[in-house]
């Protein structure tokens, strides 16, 4: 009986309550909002619901293992991803136009996903390990780490998965202490940059413009974004209805499960990336609000743990992992309201997907357990 007790009160000890609960808020909401999305495919709103189960014990998993232990798994899984990604570029299988998938055998992986994870995990045990010594060299050595997986993820090509990798890594390398004079130049180009692109658009965008950093489709993505009436019934179709969707929600919304836009299939991917579309036709602008101040504490909550940390891989891995999600959400919203090009970025939580759901499962069992740690042993 007591040895029962104990398992319980580790089972109750290894959950951040503040942050469980407001996965649990994401869940109920996610699934309410997937049950309207999924229309007739009601086995796409089990799926969701298997996955939100998985997602969940894999974090309470991950949330039960030490800090040290997250260390020395650090180097390992990052040379098995980068590893995996090699063979994604030599043997991986092509679907619609992009080779992101690994044939294992047994099952078919997307590398690219475990990088998210493990790619801030390599680069805060970089970090801690020259803690209280970092030289300008380990910042470049940290840019070498992170570039090799961005690199090969935007060769396959997969443009939303690998920003989301290189803002991850990059919130480590800024964190550790990378002074912000050093990016004044790259903010400056891109600003020009931006700035060219808007204004000489009908030049740049012309057909025959190669973009040589691009591929094709991306050009045509910011082409499109720029301009959506171009091409209103191939390219645009995504943008323009989204953009419907989300402006006919008006201040209060449709009513849960009476949106036009949702249930007449004007809006494309309306279960996975669009899926803010489908939520903010039928909850308006203050559901919408509302739902961005619940990620907005979803990240309050990420950066309590990270500064509350015993050490400096606690703090790098916590924080980078926390801004991760914000910039799943901003890029997404993004894309939906036609601020952004459309990437491919899921809505963490509330989109449709059994990897990504697991990959921020896994991130907030690490968040968890970093929150749990008070001593000095992680080093």
């Amino acid at each position: 009986m007591k040895r029962l007790g104990l398992i319980l009160l580790r089972v109750l000890t290894a959950f951040d309550w503040p942050l469980l609960f407001i996965l649990l808020m994401f869940a109920t909401l996610g699934l309410t909002v997937m049950h309207s999305a999924v229309g007739s495919t009601d086995w796409r709103f089990a799926e969701q619901s298997r996955n939100f189960m998985i997602a969940f014990a894999c974090m309470w998993v991950v949330a039960l293992a030490p800090p040290r232990l997250l260390m020395k798994a650090a180097v390992p899984l990052y040379v098995i991803g980068v590893v995996l990604l090699l063979g994604v570029e030599f043997f991986g299988e092509t679907s619609k136009g992009a080779t992101r998938w690994l044939n294992l055998g047994i099952t078919r992986i997307q590398p690219s996903e475990m990088l998210k994870i493990s790619v801030p995990l390599m680069l805060a045990w970089y970090f801690q390990r020259h803690d209280g010594q970092v030289r300008v060299r380990d910042f470049f050595a940290a840019g070498a780490l992170l570039c090799i997986p961005f690199a090969l993820i935007v060769k396959q090509p997969d443009l939303g998965t690998a920003l989301l990798v290189f803002g991850a890594g990059f919130c480590v390398i800024y964190f550790a202490g990378l002074s912000f004079k050093l990016l004044v130049p790259l903010i400056t180009v891109g600003i020009i940059g931006v700035s060219t692109l808007v204004y000489y658009e009908d030049q740049l965008c012309l057909p025959d413009v190669d973009w040589v950093v691009l591929h094709d489709y991306q050009k045509h993505r910011v082409c499109t974004l720029l301009n959506p009436s171009s091409d209103p019934l191939g390219k645009g179709f995504h943008t323009i209805q989204s953009m419907i969707a989300v402006g006919s929600g008006g201040l209060y919304g449709k009513g849960y499960m009476r949106g036009t836009q949702t249930h007449l299939d004007f809006i494309p991917e309306r279960t996975t990336d669009f899926i803010f579309a489908v939520y903010a036709e039928e909850f308006g602008f203050y559901g919408g609000v509302l739902l961005l101040i619940l990620y907005g504490l979803l990240i309050a909550r990420g950066l309590t743990i990270a500064a509350r940390s015993a050490t400096q891989f606690g703090r790098l891995l916590a924080g980078a992992l926390t801004m991760m999600f914000f910039i799943y959400v901003f890029v997404n919203v993004g894309m939906v309201t036609g601020v952004l090009p459309v990437v491919g970025v899921p809505l963490p939580f509330m989109s449709y997907g059994g990897t990504a759901l697991l990959t921020m499962g896994v991130a907030c069992g690490i968040l968890m357990s970093i929150g749990r740690y008070r001593g000095p042993k992680a080093s």
